[in-house]
Order: C-alpha cells, then sequence, then structure tokens
C-alpha cells in the first residue's frame, strides 16, 4: 500500500507503472472531510506553500533576481507592487495574507461568489476580491508585478489561465509563481524547477515553479502534515481494506487499487477505464495506457 501525494492526472507515466504494480495507492490529495469540507490532507501543504509563495515573489522582484527592482510594500511616497492571487482556496488565502502583511496592493480572482464573499469579509478592504473571468484574468496580469498561480482541482490537472501570449505582455522583471505546478502548472509557460534552479525567463518574465515549495521548510511541513495524515495512516495500518470500506472519505482516497484506476477524474483524465471503487474487487485490471489509445 501507498499513502502519499500522487497528483496522477498530469502524470502518465507514475500512473502507468502504479497500475502496473498492483499496489493499492491512496492519494492524500483526494482524501475528503464530509464533516468540515475540503481537503484535510491537502491543506498544510497548501498553507505552507501559499505563505511562502507571497515571500519569494518578493524576493525574486529584487534587480538581482532578474526581477523589476520592486518592494512588495514600497516607500512612503512610492506605491506598493500589484500583487494578484489566482484562486482562492487555501493557497489563495494563505499567499495574500502574506502579502498584504507585507503592504501589497492585492488582488484576489476566484470564480466561486460565496467564496468571494468569505475572503472579501476575511480582508476587510485590504485585497480586491474580484470575479475570475477571462478578461478580469488578461486585466490584472497585465498590470501586476507579481502573479501567484493558486489554482487547484482534486485529482485532476489544472487548467492553463495564463498564455503563453499573456505572460510576453506583462511588465518587464515581473514574477510568476505557479504553486499548481504540482497539477501541471496553470501558466502556459510553466515547468517544474528545482530548490537548487527555482527560476528561469520567459519573455523578460521571471517563472518561479519550484515542485514541492515546502520542502524548503521541511522540519515544519513535517509536523504540519503528520497532524493530520498520522490518524488516517494507523486506521490504514490496522486494516487496509476495512479502514477503506468503513470510511467514504478515506475510500476517496483510493486512486489505484491492483491494476485498476479507482479516482475517477484521474481515469478521465489519462484515458483509463474507471472502476468503481467498491466493486473494485469483482472486475478485471485496467489495460495499461498503451493499449487503451491504441485501440481508440
Amino acid at each position: 500500500m501507498l499513502f502519499n501525494y500522487l497528483h496522477l492526472a498530469p502524470d502518465p507515466e507514475q500512473t502507468e507503472l502504479l497500475v502496473q504494480s498492483g499496489a493499492t495507492c491512496v492519494a492524500y490529495e483526494t482524501v475528503t472531510d464530509s464533516v468540515g469540507g475540503g481537503l484535510p490532507l491537502l491543506s498544510p501543504m497548501p498553507e505552507v506553500a501559499g505563505r511562502m509563495a507571497a515571500r519569494a515573489g518578493a524576493n525574486h522582484l529584487e534587480k538581482t533576481q532578474g526581477g523589476r527592482g520592486v518592494l512588495l510594500g514600497g516607500v512612503p511616497g512610492v506605491a506598493p507592487a500589484k500583487v494578484l492571487v489566482i484562486g482562492g482556496g487555501v493557497v489563495g488565502d494563505n499567499a495574500p495574507a502574506m502579502a498584504v502583511g507585507m503592504g501589497a496592493d492585492v488582488t484576489i480572482l476566484d470564480r466561486s461568489v460565496p467564496r468571494l464573499r468569505q475572503l472579501d469579509s476575511e480582508y476587510e478592504g485590504r485585497a480586491r476580491c474580484v470575479y475570475a473571468t477571462k478578461a478580469a484574468i488578461e486585466e490584472y496580469a497585465l498590470e501586476a508585478d507579481l502573479v501567484i498561480g493558486a489554482v487547484l482541482i482534486p485529482g485532476a490537472a489544472v487548467p492553463k489561465l495564463l498564455t503563453r501570449d499573456l505572460i510576453a505582455r506583462m511588465k518587464k522583471g515581473a514574477v510568476v509563481v505557479d504553486v499548481a505546478i504540482d497539477q501541471g502548472g496553470c501558466f502556459e509557460t510553466s515547468k517544474a524547477t528545482t530548490h537548487a534552479e527555482p527560476t528561469y525567463i520567459v519573455d523578460e518574465v521571471v517563472h518561479y515553479c519550484v515542485a514541492n515549495m515546502p520542502g524548503a521548510v521541511a522540519r515544519t511541513s513535517t509536523l504540519a502534515l503528520n497532524n493530520v495524515t498520522l490518524p488516517f495512516a494507523m486506521q490504514l495500518a490496522a486494516d487496509p481494506k476495512g479502514a477503506l470500506l468503513a470510511d467514504p472519505d478515506l475510500l476517496n482516497g483510493l486512486n489505484v487499487h491492483k491494476g485498476m484506476v479507482v479516482y475517477e477524474t484521474v481515469a478521465k483524465a489519462l484515458g483509463y477505464k474507471y472502476v468503481n471503487p467498491r466493486g473494485a474487487g469483482n472486475v478485471t485490471p485496467t489495460p495499461p495506457v498503451e493499449d487503451i489509445h491504441h485501440k481508440g
């Protein structure tokens, strides 16, 4: 049994190998919480990454890092940097909190009006909360010094919200931080980078696309993650099958089981036959990806 972050939708190679392995694979990022709502095992890492994103963006706006040479909070007589956060989830709450705290001019875009109301109440006018349309993304991205991609679709690859053309029209020396890179990235020009070499430049825009950003603050991240994963790990260690069948929230974390893809979003994204996990013990394994693709 594998119990970990998997992010399979944008990773066909890993999915194929896990299918072939016959392992039972439970993904942290799709375990749900029917009482409180949300994704309890995913939340600690976006909390860390969201707070890091604002700091990383501020750092790379410095001229020595290839940025515009802008101080995030400005100084008396000089306007603060304009920060755009796309997505109002966990990252989209923690990133603005840090940016607002540093004195930036912050805008949050999201497609959920109830969530925008929530954020508007939380920030009390210190951040704009705007409905996300294609036009709004373009308008605020072109004005921004720093754009933080904070989009998440549980178990699926994220859409490309900043096109290559839009990136090319942004301010020279602006910074984009793609926190969604583990789900494939939400900018068309994104590619995963490392902590050792965190950035690259496209059309004079600095791209920070570090996969597993929380790894840089490993102690904080480990303790935060253990707080929420340990109870589930204990259940799985005691009785794997019983724990999954007894807890619908934990069962939602099951992505691959004995050669079958049992999480619908992953199956649709990668062209596998979806198998309902409650009936997975009575069906034949999913054919390999290449067989499905060859058969159309």
